[in-house]
């Protein structure tokens, strides 16, 4: 496990000239998601590939979402009165989840998506939060560089595979939907894999009723808050994962996030119908330990 100090260079008052920074509220959600889908979609259509949200409200309604969940740090930028970007930071667990970070394209190039994560940071040390991360489109060269530039890493890069859903059952592994007595042995599993737990998505989604977990001879060894893009999952194995994913009842897209690095799931994957949708990094900031196990990451990390 590796550290490094949640300190990053500034951008000057010059170079966002006329922009402000506040913490957002519900109003703030239309122009947001907007700015939000038209961003992805803009640079997704410079680069030949599919957009993330196929309409204005898929975008717009996790981003409401997020400005009212009281874990998650939401801050707008603003211009002559209007909001032309927004920031997010996920601080359910030990480690924050910056994003999504947009900026209306009309005022891109212009330091305010610097000065959007320079906010993150600075919210980090005040919270004394030992890491942040991120998941960076692969494609965009930009925000590579700019997330570089303020001390993150590239720790590992995913495929985001979709597709129709498996609806296959792995003989021994028993998938049933997860309960409050199953949230320790989720936890723990998670520290064991991740060496942090994300104790408050787990009980969230078990609470909604969206967590499932896997049972192998008679013990937990995997679960997932959900198979899709927003949600993450840990298990054992790879075929802990597999059993997982058989059973779900669809990914959307862009789908669910296999690591590059782990070959079998891919080609597990491959077989059984899904493709990849796009390409993404994970940077971190501050604490990180390699997984020691099985696992899918979330759009946060």
């Amino acid at each position: 496990m590796d550290a490094m100090v949640l300190e990053t260079a500034r951008p000057t008052a010059s170079d966002v000239a006329g922009v402000t920074l506040r913490e957002a509220v519900d109003a703030d959600w239309v122009a947001a998601g907007r700015i939000c889908y038209e961003a992805f979609a803009t640079e997704a259509d410079r680069h030949g590939f599919p957009h993330d949200f196929p309409t204005i409200a898929a975008a717009s309604d996790p981003i409401r979402w997020l400005i009212n969940h009281p874990r998650v740090f939401s801050i707008v930028a603003e211009q002559d009165g209007r909001v032309i970007g927004s920031n997010f930071m996920d601080e359910r667990g030990t480690i924050s989840a910056i994003g999504p970070i947009t900026v209306d394209p009309a005022a891109q190039d212009h330091h305010v998506g610097r000065l959007l994560m320079e906010a993150a940071f600075a919210r980090a040390r005040q919270t004394g939060t030992p890491g942040v991360r991120l998941v960076q489109i692969a494609y965009h060269n930009r925000s590579l560089s700019l997330y570089t530039k303020l001390g993150m890493d590239v720790k590992e890069s995913f495929a985001a595979m979709y597709g129709d859903p498996i609806r296959e059952r792995m003989p021994g592994y028993d998938v049933r939907p997860a309960t409050l007595d199953d949230e320790a042995a989720c936890n723990a599993l998670c520290v064991r894999v991740h060496g942090h737990s994300r104790a408050g998505e787990v009980r969230e989604s078990i609470e909604s009723g969206d967590a499932r977990v896997v049972e192998r001879l008679g013990r937990i060894t995997g679960y997932t808050t959900r198979i899709n893009y927003f949600a993450h999952s840990v298990g054992e194995t790879n075929d802990d994962m597999k059993a997982l994913i058989s059973e779900a009842e669809g990914f959307g897209t862009p789908g669910y996030l296999v690591p590059l690095t782990n070959g079998d799931l891919m080609r597990w994957s491959f077989a059984h119908g899904l493709r990849i949708f796009f390409v993404v990094n994970l940077m971190a900031l501050g604490i990180y330990q390699v997984p020691r196990g099985a696992y899918l990451p979330s759009v946060g990390y």
